[in-house]
């Protein structure tokens, strides 16, 4: 059984979600302020499958929680629950770490479909099993530890990042499109996201993997295509 942790302060959201992701299967923790969130994430982070955060609580925002978890080296799938579709709201929760958001109100159906990406998208990324390694110059993702590292730095990168990341250096050299990259990282031909989302994405990439981000020289643009990886050369 999955284990979520829901962020609402919307008591009758609450009540509905809590019965409806129950019925789908869930195990379902609830915090109502960002307090009772931090003291439910306190030494547990890794108990959870995914957190559904709400953006504005009596005490904070889940923004702040968002960002405590991924300065923890967390990456447990975050999905943002906001109540406006404003393009503000939904890069500060991109950038901050989120994977995914959410705008109220929303169908139940889309909800558990969303949690279900995420989760499985997660899952694939910890197989143990998998031992390989994917390299570029001075690049090295290691797989089965789930681990990025620039030389000897270790870098801090979010779901959706290490995926794309993932992504690009399979296809070294080859130009991907956008729509490539959607239909690869999210469902249903990504309905789910839309190109000002994978921008957010691609930005906050090359700025931990490039030395200058606005003129990068390993994450290319590809106008009117996509973007390709460029592979190192000596």
């Amino acid at each position: 059984m999955k284990r979520l942790l829901l962020l609402e302060d919307d008591i009758s959201l609450v009540d509905g979600l809590a019965y409806s992701l129950k019925k789908e299967g869930y195990e379902l923790d609830v915090a109502r302020t960002v307090r009772e969130a931090e003291a439910a994430l306190s030494g547990t982070c890794n108990d959870y499958d995914l957190l559904l955060l709400d953006v504005s609580l009596p005490d904070g925002s889940g923004y702040e929680i968002c960002e405590q978890i991924r300065a923890s080296g967390n990456q447990v799938p975050i999905l943002f629950l906001t109540a406006a579709d404003e393009e503000l709201n939904i890069i500060r929760g991109l950038d901050c770490g989120g994977d995914d958001y959410l705008t109220k109100p929303f169908r139940l159906g889309e909800l558990c479909s969303r949690i279900r990406a995420l989760i499985r998208r997660s899952g694939i990324r910890k197989t143990p099993e998998n031992t390989e390694i994917l390299s570029s110059g001075n690049l090295r993702i290691h797989l089965a530890e789930n681990r990025v590292w620039l030389e000897e730095q270790l870098l801090l990168l979010t779901p959706m990042e290490y995926r794309l990341l993932c992504l690009f250096l399979r296809n070294k050299g080859r130009i991907l499109t956008r729509e490539m990259i959607l239909n690869e990282l999210w469902d249903s031909g990504g309905s789910f996201v839309d190109d000002n989302t994978l921008s957010v994405h691609i930005r906050r990439l090359r700025e931990k993997i490039e030395e200058h981000p606005s003129r990068p020289v390993r994450l290319l643009t590809v106008r009117g295509f996509g973007y390709q990886w460029k592979e190192e050369t000596s």
